[in-house]
């Protein structure tokens, strides 16, 4: 990128560039130099893009308000999935699953032992105790937002309700390691040392993923990691952060049949909610939840 100290700034701001995003752009290319793995430019959103990003953002939260006001004992995932599709299509905006790499459906419906990428069906029925996992996402005006949420149906036992909690904490973990200048391998960290302080696994094979422009960009954001390592945190960037808990080992399977669906290895439980976060100067703030 060339551009004058007296420029316009690239991210729309009106400022020249000296004024706004000079010095943070010198920095991140200090540090490549020294050898730092830096986030592409690309993923350090313009004002235009936040706008856009927020407005889906916004339609993305209300969606999962939709479902936890209405998810009950007896309802059928395909009814969770009609409750998500009809809700965001009436709000002018897409289900970014549907038809997503051959995704068959709008939303993701993980109960139990399910890891993620439950496809909804009218054969599933959320049974007294379950614990399900609903994972929303937007296309609103060519933008992107990404979150899930995990519910409790009915009288759930006291090692379901665990672990639901401690998925909460452990992403609240990855979250408060989240500052400007840091590194990925900061929230990775962060969000394996509480699971395994609680006797959980985290699962390794997915993670957390740039969003805003696309669906999935870059960087990935593992759940496991080293602090100090990793991509640098660069204001501007936006990401989720939604590590899958397992109450028992961290390894999964994928569902042959239908090519999408994970399992845990062992059977055992899995949870999982996610965050959709902008980084900011001053720490983060989150998109969609």
């Amino acid at each position: 990128m060339s551009i004058g100290r007296n420029d316009p700034c690239w991210c729309g701001s009106g400022q020249k560039y000296k004024k706004c995003h000079l010095v943070n752009d010198s920095k991140v290319a200090t540090l490549a130099l020294k050898g730092a793995e830096v986030p592409d430019f690309d993923v350090i959103r313009t004002i235009k893009e936040l706008e856009g990003i927020r407005a889906s953002a916004a339609i993305n939260t209300a969606v999962l308000d939709h479902v936890a006001a209405n998810i009950r004992v007896g309802m059928s995932t395909e009814e969770i999935n009609t409750l998500v599709h009809d809700f965001t299509v009436a709000h002018g905006a897409i289900p970014a699953p549907l038809n997503y790499e051959g995704f068959p459906k709008s939303v993701c419906t993980s109960i139990n032992n399910e890891v993620c990428h439950g496809i909804p069906s009218p054969d599933i029925i959320l049974k007294e105790g379950d614990i399900v996992n609903v994972d929303v996402s937007t296309i609103y005006n060519g933008f992107y937002s990404d979150a899930s949420r995990m519910f409790l149906i009915g009288d759930v036992s006291p090692e379901r309700k665990r672990l639901v909690e401690v998925a909460k904490e452990c992403l609240d973990a990855g979250l408060a390691a989240v500052r400007p200048w840091g590194w990925m391998g900061d929230i990775g960290a962060a969000v394996q040392e509480c699971a395994e302080a609680n006797g959980c696994s985290v699962v390794t094979k997915f993670g957390g993923h740039g969003c805003g422009v696309e669906f999935h960009e870059e960087p990935f954001v593992a759940h496991v990691g080293k602090r100090g390592t990793g991509c640098l945190l660069v204001p501007g960037m936006t990401f989720t952060i939604e590590p899958m808990i397992n109450a028992g080992d961290s390894d999964l399977f994928i569902d042959e049949k239908n090519g999408w669906t994970a399992y845990t290895i062992d059977g055992k439980d899995s949870a999982q909610w996610e965050h959709m976060i902008l980084v900011t100067e001053d720490g983060f703030e989150i998109l969609t939840y």
